[in-house]
């Protein structure tokens, strides 16, 4: 895939937003002025009509379709299980990737119902990454790599991309990642992730303050390469590809999104292309989003992952673009409209 950017070297991406495209603001005006022509009261459709004038800016077209919608799920393990926060082993993770590629896990069934290609990505999952409380999880150059390989997966068809995870061990990384770039108390972003009973919540809480204390720099790359794994990486990779080719991108839950942030971090900016698909039911999730500034496209008490939030607001977002698309003006209808 070409790419408008080298991803050769980290300290690039400061300055990446200013060569990357922008949403197309006169598309965006056209889709609005035909959601005020249609046959509802202006607004009544709510979130679904600011839904298809974000599709119709990123698309570049008044009237935008999806006919192809891509899912990508990316899979690593992780260092940090070696102090305990983790209540599954790791093996776990492989076997979930083979789970998804049998098509016997819910992000399967959400992405079939859904409309979207699904594809999974396992990153080295022999090779897990380092504990944080020791040295840096990544090397800048394991780092880079995992950004390439997120990046080299996006499919430039795609009219919307939905990211997902897998990797045993990754809340704890998303809390570390939601901390250090945001601030606070580590409690203030760790939850039961998979399961972790109050013993398992401590020792996050305890490894994460251990992290923190050991690794003072706080620019978000730095932040990326220490604390995160390399399916986070990936995702901020899929993330800058996606928006190189003007592709709406759809966030899952609290580790895709604490991921994702990293890029917020460097610049806001970066993640204007990104829905939130869902608030997770992980508590540090609620209180990013509202760091982000981003309003999640559903809230349905849901904590799996996977990606699983991303795919179900697939079929909200295309809900969306078929009242857009499908649904007569006044004029057409001959309905009085004042």
């Amino acid at each position: 895939m070409t790419m408008p950017f080298s991803l050769t070297s980290l300290d690039g991406l400061a300055g990446l937003v200013d060569k990357l495209p922008t949403s197309d603001a006169t598309a965006a005006q056209a889709a609005r002025a035909r959601q005020d022509t249609l046959t509802k009261p202006p607004g009544s459709l709510g979130l679904l009509e600011d839904l298809a004038v974000f599709m119709a800016g990123w698309r570049r077209t008044p009237r935008p379709r999806i006919d192809r919608a891509q899912a990508l799920v990316f899979a690593g393990n992780h260092g940090i299980c070696a102090q305990g926060v983790n209540p599954f082993p790791q093996v776990v993770t492989a076997q979930m990737v083979q789970n998804f590629r049998a098509g016997g896990a819910a992000i399967n069934q959400l992405c079939g119902v859904n409309g979207a290609e699904l594809s999974v990505i396992p990153l080295d999952l022999d090779k897990p990454t380092r504990d944080f409380t020791a040295e840096p999880a990544m090397s800048e150059a394991e780092c880079r790599e995992a950004l390439n390989r997120g990046a080299e997966a996006v499919d430039a068809e795609a009219d919307i991309l939905v990211l997902g995870e897998m990797g045993i061990g990754n809340s704890t990384v998303a809390a570390a990642l939601a901390c250090a770039l945001f601030g606070g108390r580590a409690e203030d972003w760790v939850g039961p992730g998979a399961g972790a009973d109050d013993a398992g919540v401590a020792r996050k809480i305890a490894a994460i303050e251990a992290g923190l204390t050991l690794h003072p720099e706080r620019d978000p790359v730095s932040v990326l390469r220490t604390f995160g794994g390399r399916e986070q990486a990936a995702i901020c990779g899929a993330v800058l590809a996606a928006r190189a080719r003007r592709t709406p991108v759809l966030l899952d839950g609290f580790i895709c999104t604490s991921a994702a942030a990293v890029l917020h971090a460097v610049d806001e900016r970066l993640l204007d292309h990104a829905l939130i698909g869902h608030v997770s039911a992980e508590p540090g999730h609620r209180r990013l989003l509202q760091a982000l500034g981003k309003r999640p496209v559903l809230d349905v008490d849901m904590r799996v992952g996977e990606g699983t939030g991303a795919a179900l607001a697939l079929g909200v977002v295309r809900a969306a673009l078929a009242c857009h698309n499908g649904m007569a003006t006044f004029e057409e209808a001959g309905v009085t409209s004042a």
